[in-house]
C-alpha cells in the first residue's frame, strides 16, 4: 500500500512540475528586424532539362532595425543559394537568389533555411518543380531551341 501511495505522489509531482512554465521566457526585441517574403514558396512549374535555374526571393524588412543574413543553407548541393552581402535597412525590399541545377530530371522539392539577426533568426523557404527530360520535347521543339542558342553565342 506504502508503495502505491508513494508511487501516486511521485507521480503528482512530476505532472505539476511538468505543467509549470520555464522560468527564463525569451524577450521579444520590438527593435528587431523582420523578414517579410513576397512568396516564401516559388514554385519553377514544369521547366525543360538545362534551362535557366535561377529564381529570386524577394522580400521586405518590416522592421525597426537593419536585417543582417549571416548565413544561407540549402537542403542539398543541387540547390545554391547566394546572400545580399549588405544589411537590409527598416523599409528597403532585398533579395536572394537561388539556383537549382537542372541537369537533374524529375519532381523536386528543396529547402533554403535562412540565419539573420532578424526576430526570427532562422527563416525556412522552399522551391518546387518539375524538370522535364530533353525526349519530352518534339524535334522540331528542340532545333528551335539548338538555333535560338546558337543566335544567342554569335
Amino acid at each position: 500500500m506504502k508503495k502505491i501511495v508513494f508511487i501516486l505522489f511521485l507521480g503528482l509531482v512530476g505532472l505539476k512540475s511538468y505543467s509549470q512554465e520555464p522560468a527564463t521566457a525569451q524577450k521579444i526585441d520590438e527593435n528587431a528586424p523582420i523578414f517579410k517574403f513576397e512568396k516564401e514558396l516559388l514554385d519553377y512549374g514544369s521547366i525543360e532539362k538545362d534551362s535557366d535555374g535561377k529564381r529570386v526571393f524577394e522580400f521586405t524588412n518590416v522592421g525597426k532595425s537593419p536585417l543582417i543574413i549571416t548565413n544561407i543553407k540549402s537542403s542539398c548541393g543541387c540547390t545554391v543559394p547566394k546572400r545580399p552581402e549588405q544589411p537590409i535597412m527598416p523599409g528597403e525590399k532585398g533579395q536572394i537568389e537561388v539556383v537549382y541545377a537542372t541537369h537533374k530530371v524529375g519532381v523536386f522539392s528543396k529547402r533554403i533555411t535562412i540565419f539573420s539577426n532578424a526576430s526570427e533568426p532562422t527563416k525556412v523557404v522552399s522551391i518546387k518543380g518539375n524538370v522535364k527530360p530533353e525526349s519530352s520535347l518534339s524535334l522540331l521543339e528542340r532545333l528551335e531551341k539548338k538555333e535560338k542558342s546558337m543566335l544567342e553565342n554569335q
